[in-house]
């Protein structure tokens, strides 16, 4: 599994999901979709788009990678996770394959994801990008929009050491004479997207340039925003359950690719559209993103991985008001951690602690990289270890928060700390 071993795991071609689906009859054009790649963002502006479809009555299926704390996360529909019943049946029907196939873990679960939306009649789903774009295993959909939420660098091992290679990857997912919102505009890789915008005949549409935030406030739960389009007077004013202000350009994103919906007939409305998200965590399940389990002292959980997801993190610590500040952080072996430390603020008290799989870093060894960067702390071998630690130390005014790792949030026992 690439989640536990990296990229021994990925399989840099389309050939095995395209003869699962083969077997299984190709199920994915048996109904709609939405295609969701890019660096960061893709997984709440998925859980987003889910919600507004949901809420706009159609029958919403939504697959996204990796989980936090169970599998069935990855395939939901109206919210409701896959049955583990489903999951057995799939995996003994299609077990006899396997070794005449070989396909990896993730084939297995966009295969087993396209089947049961097809089973159950979806009328659409939302496909998120698992690794890249052009030979992620989900690409060999039809979607009816594409979205591409930014460009950063992340698996450089495997997408290629610069914005130029990782924008092709990722524009990979853009599709003839098929909408595509790309949600930043860089200038390093806006002439990548629309040059293949043009080949592939799709209209293309940079959502930062046709809206933006003209207002925001937020509080622990929520984030009020004002947006205004630069075509429009009215403004739309939204109560998002999701209180990272750097949820604000994810959610420009999402409101350009509804708009792109309404063109092709779908039926969503604003007051739709509002209500959605502002109830984008009950309906869809999202966890993890400045995800606040407790508040005093403020305990914050971020899936924040990369250079450019932990820039953002630090934004929002910057905002956030607290007396002092606890790190807890593990990270994956094969990313930029250099780059990933050399962002974080040295004024805090750090916990280095480590995920349950063959790719984490060790603490000892995060550590030591991290106290070339100015970032002391003490280590921990188990993340809840690590969390105790820092909440028996805490006062009521701080903040403490978990990042670094999808996997390591994943492994916080979450009940344990609710306050």
């Amino acid at each position: 599994m690439f989640s536990r071993i990296g990229q021994a795991a990925y399989k840099k071609d389309l050939d095995n999901i395209i003869l699962l689906c083969d077997l299984l009859g190709n199920p994915q054009h048996s109904f709609k979709t939405i295609h969701v790649g890019g660096t960061n963002g893709k997984g709440s502006v998925s859980h987003m788009l889910a919600s507004v479809l949901q809420t706009a009555g159609y029958k919403t299926g939504l697959y996204t990678s990796p989980h936090l704390h169970d599998f069935r996360e990855r395939i939901r529909i109206n919210g409701s996770m896959v049955p583990q019943d489903y999951i057995v049946e799939f995996t003994e029907k299609i077990s006899p394959h396997f070794d005449s196939i070989e396909p990896s873990f993730f084939e297995i679960s966009v295969a087993m994801a396209f089947e049961y939306f097809a089973r159950e009649k979806v009328d659409i789903a939302v496909i998120e990008v698992g690794l890249g774009g052009r030979l992620d295993s989900t690409n060999i959909i039809k979607p009816e929009v594409s979205v591409i939420t930014n460009i950063s660098r992340d698996h450089m091992n495997i997408l290629g050491n610069n914005l130029e290679d990782i924008a092709f990857e990722k524009a990979g997912i853009i599709k003839e004479n098929t909408p595509v919102v790309i949600g930043e505009t860089h200038p390093v890789t806006k002439s990548i997207f629309i040059e293949k915008a043009k080949e592939k005949n799709a209209p293309i549409f940079f959502a930062d340039q046709l809206r933006y935030a003209n207002n925001w406030k937020q509080d622990p739960h929520a984030l009020q925003l004002e947006i205004a389009d630069h075509h429009h007077t009215d403004h739309l004013l939204l109560n998002l359950d999701l209180n990272g202000v750097y949820q604000i350009r994810n959610c420009i994103t999402v409101l350009e690719t509804i708009h792109q919906l309404q063109e092709k007939g779908w039926m969503i409305t604003n007051e739709q559209t509002k209500k959605a998200l502002s109830i984008v965590k009950p309906l869809t399940g999202l966890k993890g993103r400045w995800d606040v389990i407790r508040i005093s002292p403020m305990i914050v959980l971020d899936v924040g991985h990369n250079e450019d997801g932990i820039k953002q993190v630090v934004s929002q610590i910057t905002i956030t008001d607290f007396k002092n500040l606890h790190i807890i952080i593990g990270m994956v072996k094969d990313k930029d951690i250099s780059g990933v430390l050399s962002h974080l603020p040295e004024n805090a008290e750090y916990y280095f602690t480590k995920a349950n799989i063959p790719r984490a870093m060790p603490e000892e060894m995060l550590c030591s990289l991290a106290e070339t960067n100015g970032l002391r702390g003490k280590t921990y071998p188990f993340v809840n270890d690590a969390l105790s630690a820092a909440l028996n130390t805490a006062d009521k005014e701080d903040l403490i928060l978990v990042c670094g790792s999808v996997f390591l949030v994943g492994e916080v026992d979450v009940a344990r700390f609710l306050g």
